[in-house]
């Protein structure tokens, strides 16, 4: 069944981030006896490391576990696209929504009447998928004190997904507005979900791979015969500004904005009230100084930079940590600041998602993931 809409707000009230959320008494006060608040002002503590999201296989269970596991103070809530419809990020998301349904057409997602099957499946796997976090965790026998949970954001799902008549719901500022409300309720109820399930503060990464080609004018129409008009920068920025507020309300955590494009719109994030930018590191090599200001100006602000180093796929030479690093620590140099700001206001992660990776690598881009954030935090000498 789709879920309903209720009438009370969204989220009443406001917290400190390290604060606690609609949880039961006995969930919180189990919380709060293991969550500690990192010196450093945010829910993670400095040479934390993370994922973006996506892994290899169709075992839940084997994935959180590897996460659980390899990235203890940043794990996150893995994707497993590989299971097929209803696994990647679109229908992932479209799980989430409040009052609208999905099916598969063809070409991709479509705007459906009612949930039928893909939908039911898209939101099976989705529950599947919390229920065995919550399970692990309590199995662990400790609460991680954040975990990560990734959807699309409003730009890339009305880019995804197709109206009855065929157009992208982008297309359309009716079904645009409908869409983001649902986004906003589906995703308040997922993070209180999590929180209460985990009793982990719960931090929203947006996905939006597909919002620089959104902005260039560059998508095109499900047919493939034409583009979709140009979206303007200050057209774009309401709308994740509103889901961007909504998610920082919902979680009472900094909202992380992902974009693995080789130029993500960093300014354009940064006006829409991202916290956090996750970025592919490894594509900096060569960018104009314009674009590198942006970085600067991020940190200068206290934006925090996700920093994507090691590859997703299996790469054909063995990797050192030192290797890996180099485009963070160029970046640094390069931008005039101290290399201590990798430990106060960056996140070491793979360049993106992990979907395409051999087991055996997803593990060691894991490890090598989580040595960086040790790393950051306490450079070895020969740095």
């Amino acid at each position: 069944m789709i879920a309903t809409r209720s009438t009370a707000p969204a989220c009443a009230l406001r917290y400190a981030w390290g604060e606690g959320v609609h949880e039961p008494a006995k969930k919180r006060r189990r919380r709060r006896e293991w969550y500690k608040v990192p010196e450093n002002g945010l829910p993670w503590s400095a040479g934390a490391a993370t994922g973006i999201g996506s892994m290899p296989g169709t075992d839940p269970r084997e994935a959180i576990s590897v996460v659980l596991g390899e990235l203890p103070e940043f794990p996150y809530l893995p994707e497993l696209p590989a299971r097929g419809v209803g696994a990647d990020t679109v229908g992932r998301t479209a799980a989430l929504l409040v009052d609208l349904a999905v099916d598969v057409v063809p070409t991709g997602y479509r705007v459906a009447a009612h949930a039928g099957r893909d939908h039911r499946r898209a939101v099976d796997l989705l529950r599947k998928d919390v229920d065995t976090l919550d399970e692990l965790v309590e199995r662990a026998g400790a609460t991680p004190a954040v975990v990560k949970v990734q959807l699309a954001g409003p730009w890339t799902l009305t880019a995804g997904i197709e109206l009855a008549r065929g157009h992208r719901v982008l297309t359309d500022h009716g079904a645009v507005r409908e869409f983001t409300e649902s986004l906003v309720e589906g995703l308040t109820r997922h993070v209180a979900e999590v929180a209460r399930r985990t009793g982990a503060r719960v931090v929203v990464q947006l996905d939006e791979p597909t919002l620089p080609t959104v902005l260039a004018g560059a998508l095109s129409t499900p047919s493939g015969y034409d583009t979709v008009p140009a979206v303007p920068e200050p057209d774009a920025a309401p709308m994740l500004r509103s889901v961007i507020t909504s998610a920082r309300a919902a979680s009472s955590a900094p909202v992380v904005v992902h974009c693995c494009a080789p130029r993500p719109p960093v300014r354009l994030l940064r006006d829409a009230g991202a916290d956090a930018v996750a970025l592919d590191a490894t594509l900096l090599e060569g960018t104009p100084a314009a674009f590198t200001d942006q970085l600067g100006e991020a940190w200068d602000a206290g934006t925090v930079l996700l920093l994507g180093l090691v590859p997703g796929k299996d790469p054909e030479r063995q990797l050192g940590l030192r290797s890996v690093a180099e485009p963070a620590l160029r970046l640094v140099d390069r931008l005039g600041f101290a290399r201590s700001i990798l430990a106060e206001r960056a996140v070491p992660t793979p360049c993106c998602g992990l979907a395409g990776a051999s087991t055996g690598w997803m593990r060691r881009a894991l490890s090598l993931t989580r040595d960086l954030g040790l790393a950051f935090a306490e450079p070895p000498e020969d740095w």
